[in-house]
Formats: structure tokens, sequence, C-alpha cells
């Protein structure tokens, strides 16, 4: 008598069976497909500066600049990003740039190079939510445990009890993220001395995404993780040229942290990148050598406040709920004066019926809470802008 065919087994078993494609993603998909204007996907409408771009052009056709740069990145650019962080950075010692600064592709390549290297299956990482869709994920795929933590609307200010009861002895790392994204809260003093308090006699580790860290509004000042002398010995800090020189699609980002922290990145960002395109990282090494007084970087802030204010001020007196901005370069607003719908089903009509493309604010949440939120990036030309804001006002 023949045998019974084994049993079917698929031949994959999905680590992320409940992720579809990225929010970002599809929304652009959609501004395609109907035309909408894209306010959606976080990238700027503009070009780097020009002389950024010629010195590329330069660094393209250089003899021996189309080989593999070091591991860590090129020392020459990571002496200029020590120099500035020591300039930007009041208060903290420069960073070693040959043990403490790692280039990589992208913050989100050393955003996940930090998760890879630190979390174990089983350990737990807190996240404040709204959160970047890529946090929770990256914790999942190293067997973590997501433990979230609820930021209040409309300020998305932390609340440290909050955070205090979550912490467990199987807590391995804080996430943090400032100015934020999607809210542009920023952190203050007061947040970073609450943060020290509650892991100082642990062995908690921190990971600060400083990634807008020159997009901070009304003279307030960006405070990174590095100026508490209590944090600075446990914290991973990331940040990205992407943001900095408006070219998000070079993908070059880094992560400070102290020799031992960094060496572990290392350990992973060698088996996951290796290293990062050499003629952009030479680009990038003049940017920051010819500009010692950081005048670029200093003027981000009036810059990006200016389009912020623009996009504000053209949809004053309407029916859209303008939440504060204190930093980055998106506006949430509330839409309830048109619509009772979900934040998702909103921002599908809004693309296919006012021809505006956004974010809906429940995609930043593991379990979709959706409080009649939308996100708009103002990081655009003017032009875009007032063009954006005309189908808004109908």
């Amino acid at each position: 008598m023949a045998s019974s065919p084994p049993p079917h087994r698929p031949l994959l078993s999905s680590k992320l069976p409940d992720i579809g494609v990225s929010i970002f993603s599809q929304m652009t998909l959609l501004a395609q497909e109907t035309g909408a204007i894209n306010l959606a996907q976080g990238f700027p409408d503009y070009d780097p500066p020009q002389e950024l771009l010629a010195a590329l052009a330069r660094h393209a056709t250089t003899p021996g600049h189309q080989q593999y740069a070091p591991m860590p990145g090129l020392l020459r650019l990571r002496a200029a990003i020590a120099a500035q962080v020591s300039r930007l950075h009041a208060g903290a010692p420069a960073p070693d740039p040959a043990t403490e600064i790692t280039i990589t592709a992208g913050a989100t390549e050393a955003l996940f190079a930090v998760l890879a290297a630190v979390v174990r299956p089983g350990d737990e990482v807190v996240v404040f939510e709204p959160a970047y869709d890529l946090y929770g994920p990256a914790i999942r795929l190293q067997g973590g445990v997501p433990r979230y933590v609820r930021l209040p609307a409309p300020h998305f200010r932390p609340d440290w009890d909050a955070v205090r009861r979550v912490l467990t002895p199987r807590t391995r790392l804080v996430m943090v993220n400032t100015p934020h994204n999607p809210s542009g809260a920023v952190f203050d003093a007061s947040d970073w001395a609450e943060l020290a308090r509650l892991l100082d006699g642990t062995d908690i580790l921190v990971l600060s995404d400083e990634v807008y860290e020159h997009l901070v509004f009304d003279d307030a000042q960006h405070l990174s993780a590095r100026q508490h002398p209590l944090l600075r010995e446990r914290s991973f800090v990331l940040s990205s040229f992407g943001k900095t020189y408006h070219a998000t699609g070079w993908k070059v980002g880094y992560c400070i942290a102290p020799p031992l922290l960094s060496a572990e990145v290392r350990r992973v960002h060698q088996f996951l990148t290796f290293a990062v395109s050499t003629p952009t990282q030479h680009a990038l090494a003049d940017a920051l050598e010819t500009d010692s007084t950081d005048t670029h970087a200093r003027g981000l802030a009036a810059f990006y406040q200016a389009k912020r204010d623009q996009f504000r001020q053209l949809l004053a007196d309407t029916g859209w709920e303008l939440l504060p901005v204190p930093g980055g370069y998106f506006q949430l607003a509330r839409y309830a004066a048109f619509s009772p719908a979900g934040d998702l089903a909103f921002a599908e009509t809004l693309a296919r019926d006012w021809g505006v493309a956004v974010v809906p604010v429940s995609a930043f949440y593991h379990d979709n809470f959706d409080e009649g939120l939308v996100r708009f990036c103002f990081a655009k030309e003017a032009a875009t802008l007032t063009a954006a804001t005309t189908r808004l006002r109908r």
C-alpha cells in the first residue's frame, strides 16, 4: 500500500506576517496614480547645494574614488563630523573619529545595526509612539519586544511616570527621536534629566535618533543625548546627511557612540553594508571642511521655519486644526471639520478627490491608534506649498 504524502509545508514562514508595504511608499504611489501633490513622503522637492553637487561630480571621476571606502567610513569625513559636533554640542567632548563615529547607509542602517548589535531575543525596547514605522519591525527582527509609551497630543511630550512603569529587568534599550517624527516635538534639558534619572544604576542603553537635529524653531536649541554627562556613555546618537543637505536619496548617515558601543555597531555594519559610497563621502567631507562656521547647518532652522510658517499661514482661517511644530519638517493637522472618516480613509480621499497626498498618523502606531490626524511634509518649494494649500482650502 502506498504511503501517504507528507503534509504540505510552506516554503517560507514570514518573520513579519503583519507588515505590508510602508505607508510612505503607498501614499507616494497613490500620488503618482492620481496626480496628487505629494506632501506625504518626507523628502524635499529641491536639490542639495550646488557646491555639494559639484563636489560629488568631481569625486565621481577622481581616480581611486570608485572603490570601497574603509568599513567605518572615510577618516576625513569622520574627522569633519567630529569637528562639527564639537562646535555644535556644547558641553560634550568631541567624539574620537577613529573609535566613536561610523558612517552608515543612511540613519536607517545605523538604527538597524544598533538594534542588531545589542538586542537579543526576549529583550525589551521602549518606543515612544507615534513612532517612525521602522522602529517596531526592526526590534522584532532581532527577537526583541517593543514596549510602547504613547506621547499625548497635541504636544507629544513624554509622560516620565509612564516610562518608569514600563521599565523592567528585561529592558535593554530606550529609543528616543528628537526632533520627533511625525510631531516635531523636541526634547529639552528636563527631558534628558528625567531619562538619565530613570536609567541611573541600570545597564539600559539609549538610541537617540537625531536626524532632524538642525531643524529646531522659534529660537530653541537642539540638545543631544551626548550633551548629558550621565547619558553620553550609554547612548548611540544617529544623524543623517540626507536631511541636512536635502539629499535623502544619497543615503549617508552616521552613528556616534563611545568606543565599546561603536565597536559593536561596526561588527554588524561590516556584514550589513560594509562601506558607504566613496565619492559621496568625499563630497560630504568637502562640504563640512569648507564650512568651518557651520553656516549651512545653522541656517537650516530659519530656512525650514519659514516654510512651516508659510504653510500654516496658507491654511489659516480654514477648518484645518494645525498642531504646534517645534521642529522637523512635518505638520500634523486634524481634519474633523471635513470628515468623520478614519485617517487612512480620509488620506485616500484627500489624494483622490482633493489632489494632495498625506500620511495618516495611525501608521505611526503599532495598533493603528487613530485620533483623526494626518501628516503633511512642508519641505517643499514655496510654489508647491501654495499649489497644495490652494487645493486644501477648497
